[in-house]
């Protein structure tokens, strides 16, 4: 590596409470630990920062709930990191105050990430989310108030007892506020978890209008001047000529390094990826002591990166340059994909038609060796 990863994802697992579809690394509680975390963070940084460039493109605070950590901890970890071009924090709605806006508008923060998932409130009880709408609603104008013009909000569809008649309500509510991007998943609920097994049945259900969920999104979404940039990602045109894409989740689409910092959390840099253990206190004590946290370590050849790079890469809206990645493509499947209208293969570039894109994971399978 000559010039170092310009992107850095830093994980802050703390939660108020668990979401019964939760999956990430996450800790609940916690209270008396979260400024030794961040400590164990700044050191971790320490160690790898021979890994990333001088001069970051983008920074990302995830979690977990960010904002959940007391503020004098979070910015003391705001103002220790590496400055970017773009900074984006998580945040749950309900713990955006004003005061905690204005700290982060200070602390160089670009962009916030909502995680608004329903504006429905039996949905929401679902999903044993804690922030009601009027959560959402406080926080977007919170975050406008201090200055804040690049704003995130997340929703689910595909929630047990959602119909679409909710679905377009919620995409109305979401709209009104104007953010100036969108990221809208299907909920994915691991088998297994009490989630599954309280909803198994409504979310078997559920399974079968998720095509026609997602084509509701779109439509409603690109009819209201929304980019469809990425599969599940949205975002707005801005009059400024502006980039309003997520930049930071735009590095791992297109293939870039970036070093991932604390519990659970992945780095790849060139031929190497590594994932931190998910203990908090074994994590802690080792960063104390002066030594790398656990961690499991894969090596990455070409043809796995390759793979990747045109898996991820065709999540996206714009055609994706195919020179050097040939060989993880499987010429007999991408044939049957152009002839059935999928698929456009430029030569130099290939890129997925609009039926292609709603069809997603399935093209790219058929497509990639």
């Amino acid at each position: 590596m000559t010039n170092g990863a310009r992107h850095l994802y830093v994980h802050l697992p703390f939660c108020a409470h668990r979401c019964g579809y939760c999956d990430f690394v996450t800790v609940v509680g916690r209270r008396g630990q979260h400024a030794a975390y961040v400590d164990a963070l700044l050191r971790e940084l320490e160690l790898e920062r021979g890994l990333i460039a001088g001069e970051l493109e983008t920074v990302f605070l995830g979690g977990g709930t960010p904002t959940f950590t007391p503020l004098p901890d979070l910015v003391r970890l705001l103002e220790a990191l590496p400055g970017a071009q773009d900074v984006t924090v998580e945040a749950n709605p309900e713990t955006v105050t004003r005061e905690l806006a204005g700290a982060l508008r200070d602390s160089g923060v670009t962009r916030i990430s909502l995680g608004a998932q329903t504006f429905r409130p039996r949905l929401l009880d679902v999903l044993e989310r804690v922030a009601q709408p009027d959560d959402v609603r406080r926080a977007v104008h919170h975050l406008r108030d201090v200055g804040f013009d690049n704003i995130s909000l997340d929703l689910i569809y595909g929630i047990p007892g959602q119909s679409a008649a909710d679905l377009e309500a919620d995409l109305d509510d979401a709209l009104v506020l104007e953010p100036e991007h969108l990221s809208c998943y299907e909920l994915e609920a691991r088998p297994g978890t009490r989630f599954t097994h309280a909803w198994g049945a409504e979310l078997s259900h559920q399974a079968d209008a998720m095509e026609d969920y997602f084509e509701r999104v779109v439509a409603r979404l690109t009819g209201a001047g929304y980019r469809w940039y990425e599969t599940a990602n949205f975002c707005r045109a801005d009059a400024d000529g502006r980039d309003l894409r997520a930049r930071h989740n735009l590095a791992y689409w297109l293939g870039r390094d970036y070093l991932g910092l604390g519990i659970g959390a992945v780095s790849t840099i060139e031929n190497r990826r590594w994932r931190n253990a998910p203990r908090l206190g074994r994590y802690v004590e080792a960063l104390a002591a002066g030594l790398p946290p656990e961690r499991e370590l894969e090596q990455l050849d070409g043809e796995v990166r390759a793979r990747e790079r045109v898996m991820l890469g065709l999540r996206l809206d714009e055609p994706m340059r195919v020179t050097g990645l040939r060989s993880a493509l499987d010429a007999e499947g991408l044939a049957r994909a152009e002839q059935l209208g999928l698929a456009v293969d430029g030569g130099e570039t290939l890129a997925l038609t609009r039926r292609g894109r709603f069809l997603g994971g399935a093209v790219t399978a058929e497509i990639v060796a």
